[in-house]
């Protein structure tokens, strides 16, 4: 704080790196091998992989090489934030259990660790916003409501965009050459979804989904959150930055600069559920090109996951329809990919 009553000076958002495009040669090349083209939508080519080659080829793209090689290292990295709006009954679950849920994931048991597992995939868990706490990375609280207040303050914000760079910086330099982006947060659903409203000019009804498995009276209470947040974000809807601040959460935030960095650093990253691809959009958004980097897995019950990857232009490559815990199953579909990528190679 400043000691001459004046205020200190606001930090400066990061400045990312020009996010260079896959080798769209390594990936025509991956794709005349199987005997497919851009157009492939079914069973086509000799290996009868279907949509599971333009996968490869995306993996090939982004490797730089032909056929591409298996993955050294895969990591489900996943950002952890308490929401504010979570007490305006939009979860299933009850407000400020994120903690508890991030210790179960950390402890190596629920749904994504063993998904994880499965896959021989590390998982890691990066608190930025859970209540209380004080990891590296922790702001130690959640965010406000944000259908009457800012998610976060702007430091907040920027501390939390910072974060994601700094985590993706580490497991790439550690090796890491697969990435896998989740989130967990109560009324996670909720800033993401309105983002995805925010940017793609879209009624709140129209991209309310269940989320944690909600009630009528959850929906409606999702859908009226949305539509005062909305009101809210008018004014920031061309700054993604004001976006997050208004809008968003520090996992949101922190996933923003994560994608963006590991774009940045050539590294594909498999996208988690609605947060995550909300995050994407932002990310697209601070570092253009960020989105050829990043694979949709699968779509969702969210509609506003629908609506994400269409404005990312990423096809999701199964039509599994994940529900609730999302990110678990997209990273049970890790295997399919090593799996076409080892007939390839074969």
């Amino acid at each position: 704080m400043s000691t001459s009553g004046e205020e200190a000076p606001a930090a400066e958002a990061p400045q990312f790196a020009e996010v260079s495009p896959p080798d769209g040669s390594a990936r025509a090349a991956t794709l005349r091998l199987a005997g497919a083209d851009d157009t492939v939508t079914s069973a086509a080519g000799p290996l009868g992989l279907g949509v599971l080659t333009t996968a490869a080829a995306w993996l090939a793209g982004c490797q730089g090489q032909c056929p591409p090689r298996l993955p050294a290292r895969t990591r489900v990295v996943v950002f952890a934030a308490d929401h504010g709006i979570a007490a305006r009954g939009v979860s299933a679950r009850a407000a400020g259990t994120t903690r508890e849920l991030t210790g179960t994931l950390s402890s190596g048991s629920g749904p994504l660790a063993t998904a994880a597992d499965a896959v021989s995939a590390g998982v890691r868990v990066v608190d930025v916003g859970v209540i209380g706490s004080d990891g590296e990375h922790a702001l130690g609280h959640g965010s406000e409501p944000i259908d009457i207040a800012d998610a976060l303050t702007e430091a907040d914000t920027l501390t939390a965009l910072r974060a994601g760079i700094a985590v993706a910086d580490a497991e790439i330099d550690s090796g890491t050459d697969l990435l896998v982006a989740g989130s967990i947060g109560v009324g996670g659903t909720t800033p993401a979804a309105t983002l995805v409203a925010a940017m793609t000019g879209t009624e709140p009804v129209a991209v309310v989904g269940r989320g944690s498995g909600i009630d009528d009276s959850g929906w409606a209470a999702k859908t009226t959150a949305i539509r005062d947040t909305l009101r809210r974000t008018k004014p920031h809807l061309a700054d993604p930055l004001a976006l997050l601040r208004t809008a968003g959460g520090a996992d949101i935030a922190a996933l923003t600069g994560f994608l963006a960095q590991a774009a940045a650093r050539r590294t594909p990253v498999v996208l988690g559920g609605l947060p995550v691809s909300a995050a994407a959009m932002l990310a697209e958004e601070l570092a253009p090109g960020t989105r050829e980097w990043l694979l949709a897995a699968s779509t969702t019950t969210e509609p506003a996951h629908t609506l994400a990857l269409e404005h990312l232009n990423r096809a999701p490559l199964l039509d599994l329809r994940l529900g609730g815990d999302a990110d678990a199953g997209v990273v049970a579909t890790v295997s399919l990919l090593t799996t076409t990528v080892r007939a390839l190679a074969d």
